[in-house]
């Protein structure tokens, strides 16, 4: 790695630290200025924020040199980002946060930008964060980067890396926007039939690119065959690490379908008992 390759991977992770510093600091003054007027945001929520800003540290991060060399590596990266920090920031429901945690001048021009219904950026969200959007986006997307030009690409040029990152966590983000429905609510709540099905899809596309990436046994990387090389170890089992990987971690998807059964099974009982103690 040459001396200006070194200097970019600097500058990137200072901007990287510095992003996730200000995003938690902003999170953490925006609920204490909630809670000091009377309206504290439940503290479920600020602790699952701070789990998706160390996920997204320890990917973005913590990960990143590793991923150069090991494909299992790199793979953990893009699972950490999509199926843990993406949910996890979500679930923290950071906008209303966020913002009353920023200066007033920035906070105003940010509310303007995504809660006003007309604005340009809110009906884009709409639009990307609809079932057959967020899901067809999330899906093409994780499947393009893990072409082998791409993701070879994204190994050797740190620029190419961070566009990457964004798109798989932009579109992860998009993804579970209407399975959990932060601030803004950009839409009514879709029917729970059709964001089981949502998830299903999402766990058997996950299933089938964990598998060809785990049951070939060729490399389909050159970079990594490579690297595997001078690590003095076997490409084709690296490889079938990572897609195990993502094989396995598509059981995730099943935790908010549960979710969502649990939920139905509470609304028919409860709607039982009123039944109930109307006709006694």
């Amino acid at each position: 790695m040459g001396y200006n390759s070194l200097v970019l991977d600097l500058v990137l992770e200072i901007v990287g630290a510095l992003v996730l510093v200000t995003l938690g600091v902003a999170y953490v003054r925006g609920w204490r200025r909630l809670a000091a007027a009377g309206h504290p945001p439940p503290r479920w929520r600020l602790a699952l924020y701070v789990f998706a800003l160390v996920a997204l540290a320890l990917a973005l991060l913590g990960l990143d040199v590793a991923a150069e060399s090991r494909f299992s590596w790199h793979m953990a990266q893009h699972l950490l980002l999509m199926m843990v920090a993406a949910p996890l920031v979500l679930l923290g429901n950071p906008l209303p946060l966020v913002l009353w945690g920023l200066p007033r001048v920035v906070r105003g021009r940010l509310a303007a930008a995504t809660l006003r219904p007309a604005t340009t950026v809110r009906r884009a969200l709409v639009v990307l964060s609809s079932l057959p959007v967020a899901g067809a986006l999330y899906v093409v997307t994780a499947w393009g980067w893990h072409l082998p030009a791409l993701y070879d690409a994204a190994a050797e040029h740190e620029v190419v890396h961070v566009l990457e990152h964004t798109m798989l966590l932009g579109t992860a983000l998009l993804f579970w926007w209407p399975v959990i429905r932060p601030a803004p609510r950009l839409r009514p709540p879709s029917h729970p039939g059709l964001l089981i099905a949502y998830l299903v899809a999402a766990t058997a596309q996950n299933t089938a690119l964990g598998m060809a990436l785990t049951v070939p046994d060729r490399p389909f990387y050159p970079h990594y065959v490579r690297a595997a090389a001078t690590l003095g170890i076997s490409a084709v089992d690296d490889q079938a690490l990572g897609g195990g990987l993502m094989w396995s971690m598509g059981h995730m998807y099943l935790l908010p379908i549960l979710v969502i059964l649990y939920v139905l099974a509470q609304e028919s009982e409860r709607e039982h008992d009123e039944a109930t103690e109307a006709s006694s």
